[in-house]
């Protein structure tokens, strides 16, 4: 377990270089969202507005000895209501991010995909976790484990896309893209493999860029270079990938949480794809996720806005 967290540390300390983003958080109405937003606050990585009900979120703050000084709060009489109304709040530009509090996921994506009202572009929107596993000398990006159940061709483009443009602003040029399956041959029998296969010729002919695609690759010689010794695959990829992209919802959560529950790995979750980054974050996750959660969100607005710089001052 030695160098744990240290990946999550230069992270926070890249993010806190930049200037701390306006971050709508949605509902904070346990101590444990309530005090994730305050603690992102104190470490400048966001300025916290709370949207929810204002003496519910008054009350937890002072049952648990919480300081609320500094944050703006936008009443909402519930969570549903909270969830719409921090949207309506990256609509009318007034933050650039949005935080998950005590409500349940359903209920604040419910909010950010609605057709008239909610956050979509022309991205399938995706998760990703960025995890801190102590073994590995990267982070690793796992994705899709939360959002797109059976994700169809054309949605992992997207999937990977979304991933790699995330990559970029965690400060990886070049990332490397492993597309996981059982083998690492291409099967007729086995569909992802015959997937992975086509996604590679999709980035190789330019319709997925910036990174650096391989697959189908099996989970250990994706991330173990001595695994693809031993199979003899010669790819710029395997053993040393940065993303991994996972088949389905069910394997990418399996995956991500038996690298939390076996491998002492931590998870930060982000929503990519909307308008603006989406934080998710569990009870379970520890102040050092939780912080490594917002200053991924961080690092993309900052992104985004040298980019935009870019294509004004063109």
């Amino acid at each position: 377990m030695e160098g744990k967290h240290e990946k999550y540390q230069r992270l926070i300390a890249r993010a806190k270089s930049t200037e701390p983003i306006r971050c709508a958080v949605a509902h904070p109405c346990d101590e444990s969202s309530l005090r994730g937003a305050l603690e992102a606050a104190q470490q400048k990585l966001l300025v916290p507005v709370l949207v929810g009900p204002e003496a519910r979120i008054r009350k937890v703050a002072t049952e648990h000895d919480l300081d609320l000084t500094g944050c703006t709060i936008v009443d909402a009489a519930h969570s549903e209501a909270a969830a719409e109304t921090a949207v309506r709040l990256v609509r009318e530009a007034k933050v650039d991010a949005l935080m998950k509090g005590s409500l349940h996921t359903d209920e604040l994506m419910a909010a950010v995909v609605k057709r008239e009202t909610g956050l979509r572009t022309g991205r399938r929107i995706s998760h990703c976790f960025v995890m801190d596993v102590p073994a590995l000398k990267q982070a690793l990006i796992v994705s899709d484990a939360a959002v797109n159940i059976f994700p169809t061709l054309q949605d992992k483009v997207h999937i990977i896309q979304n991933a790699i443009d995330m990559a970029h602003a965690l400060g990886l040029a070049m990332p490397k893209v492993a597309i996981l399956s059982a083998m690492e041959t291409v099967n007729p029998d086995v569909p992802t493999t015959i997937e992975a296969g086509a996604l590679c010729k999709m980035a190789d002919r330019g319709q997925i860029t910036g990174g650096i695609l391989d697959g189908p690759l099996a989970l250990d010689n994706a991330i173990d270079l001595t695994a693809a010794k031993i199979k003899k695959i010669n790819s710029p990829v395997a053993g040393q990938a940065d993303i991994l992209i996972v088949p389905d919802l069910e394997a990418g959560n399996m995956l991500a949480k038996s690298l939390t529950f076996m491998a002492g790995a931590d998870a930060a979750g982000i929503v990519l794809g909307a308008r603006v980054p989406i934080i998710l974050t569990s009870r379970a996750d520890s102040v050092t996720a939780r912080l490594a959660s917002c200053a991924v969100a961080a690092l993309i607005v900052q992104a985004n806005r040298e980019q935009q710089l870019k294509k004004d001052s063109a």
